[in-house]
């Protein structure tokens, strides 16, 4: 290439890659339907949740970041005990993994069964289930009722949106009645 093509030939790469750069921007800013969202707020240290307010609460320390209106397993009144019982757990416990690819939307699992749950139901010849997640709707799910889940913890998908980019893996979550 001739040393006079070759600012040329700069110019062209430079305009390509950031034209490449306003592209994936536009795909994935606010509105354009992008499930993953960026959050540069106050770390997250807990999760508390109260299953007879149907509320979730999102704390930095002693501080309330945000409140969100949840809804429950099927069955919400008292703890989970067994696999196909309808209902949200109780206790402490943490956010033990993310699935971006979650049926509803995006989820964060909650650590249930733990070693507590787990002797409970084995002592009542029963298993204690599994896979509780803090969840979207799916937009599937839009108005089926005050509590719907299997015995998780659904938000709005937009809200879940929110929700995933908060909180971290080993955040502890305290579901109370």
């Amino acid at each position: 290439m001739s040393s006079e093509n070759r600012p040329l030939m700069q110019r062209r790469t430079a305009l390509f890659g950031l034209s490449s750069l306003a592209l994936l921007a536009a795909c994935g800013g606010p509105g354009s339907g992008g499930k993953f969202r960026s959050y540069a707020g106050p770390p997250i240290t807990q999760i508390q949740v109260f299953k007879g307010k149907r509320r979730m609460m999102l704390f930095s320390e002693n501080k309330v970041i945000k409140t969100y209106k949840i809804a429950l397993g099927g069955n919400p009144v008292g703890p989970k005990r067994f696999e196909g019982d309808g209902k949200t757990p109780e206790g402490m416990y943490f956010i033990d993994r993310r699935n971006p690819n979650s049926a509803y939307h995006l989820s964060l699992g909650i650590s249930y069964p733990n070693a507590q749950d787990t002797a409970f139901a084995e002592a009542q010849g029963r298993k204690p289930g599994g896979d509780i997640f803090i969840h979207g709707r799916a937009r599937k799910n839009k108005g089926r009722g005050r509590d719907w889940t299997a015995g998780c913890i659904a938000v709005k998908d937009e809200e879940i949106e929110e929700i995933y980019a908060m909180i971290a893996t080993g955040t502890p979550i305290f579901i109370f009645p």
